[in-house]
């Protein structure tokens, strides 16, 4: 004859009283106010940090606009008018035209040169396999570490005895040796992500390496290729070592040298109102740069973990 055990019976069947040990915990309800402190201390955070970078492009813009006494009387009042004989004033007398056409000449063709060559580089480090790929590759990591300040002599003595010392073209090739390293790194792991069937299916229609790259991988690495750009153009565009010490002629100074010469010259005449428009003119492209491109840059950076 079979027999069955009966379950033990719980205490409340068997009437023996519950302990406070035994009773389920519902631990929700703290989970809950731990996850509402933590979230209003990071948007407290955020807020901050954007109200101390905020705060001052707000103030300098509008300090663009005042004349030196309302600057001096009343920093923080709005401007009574908008004076925008400060900003024709910095365009014309000061040269800030000049400057930011040569700037604009130099960032343009080394941000050219810098995205053709180093993606270049990075998709065949990234797709090929050969002797010295990881040598080669960690070479452009290293250049990353290199202080500029260290190259600045001999970079001089290499650009004169070449003759492109205060050129517009030396400037753009001395850029381009700047930014390579940290384009090939980052264009490099990106291309790492990209699908090599659609390669392979080109290879197979009889397309060579330069139509595979330039008509099909190129295009699919556009996000990248978006986010290193603005990276380099804000690096190139603020730029102000390289030129001081290559371009000393002043007909061909770029826009950061010639904001110091402002700040200087401006100073002793007491045009501060001048000086905060020509602050602002080198400002807005590299706002507005970001403000147009800011979703491909964001896309830019996840495109390897999303995929």
């Amino acid at each position: 004859m079979k027999t069955t055990e009966s379950p033990a019976p719980l205490p409340a069947q068997s009437g023996a009283p519950v302990r406070k040990a035994d009773a389920p915990v519902d631990r929700r309800p703290r989970a809950r106010r731990e996850g509402r402190v933590l979230n209003v201390f990071s948007h407290g955070v955020l807020v901050l940090w954007a109200v101390m970078v905020v705060l001052p492009l707000v103030w300098a813009v509008m300090t663009s606009f005042k004349d030196d006494a309302s600057i001096f009387g009343s920093p923080w009042a709005l401007p009574d008018r908008l004076h925008f004989d400060n900003w024709a004033r910095a365009w014309t007398d000061a040269n800030m035209s000049d400057y930011f056409v040569n700037t604009v000449l130099v960032v343009g063709g080394s941000l050219i040169g810098t995205l053709v060559l180093g993606s270049m580089a990075a998709y065949v480090l990234a797709r090929f396999d050969f002797p010295g790929n990881r040598f080669i590759y960690y070479l452009f990591v290293g250049g990353m570490s290199f202080p500029i300040m260290l190259a600045l002599v001999p970079l001089f003595y290499v650009v004169n005895n070449m003759g492109l010392l205060n050129t517009i073209h030396g400037l753009i090739l001395v850029y381009i040796a700047y930014s390579l390293p940290f384009t090939v790194f980052f264009l490099t792991a990106f291309f790492r992500t990209l699908p090599t069937s659609v390669a392979e299916a080109a290879f197979v229609d009889g397309a060579s390496h330069t139509r595979t790259f330039f008509q099909i991988m190129l295009p699919m690495a556009k996000p990248g290729l978006i986010s290193v750009g603005i990276f380099n153009f804000l690096g190139q565009w603020n730029q102000y070592m390289l030129p001081t010490v290559l371009n000393t002629d002043p007909d061909k100074q770029v826009l950061t040298q010639g904001l110091v010469q402002l700040a200087v010259s401006q100073g002793y005449k007491g045009d501060w109102s001048g000086l905060f428009a020509g602050l602002v003119m080198a400002m807005l492209p590299v706002l507005g740069a970001y403000i147009v491109f800011q979703r491909q840059v964001v896309q830019g950076l996840t495109a390897g973990a999303l995929k």
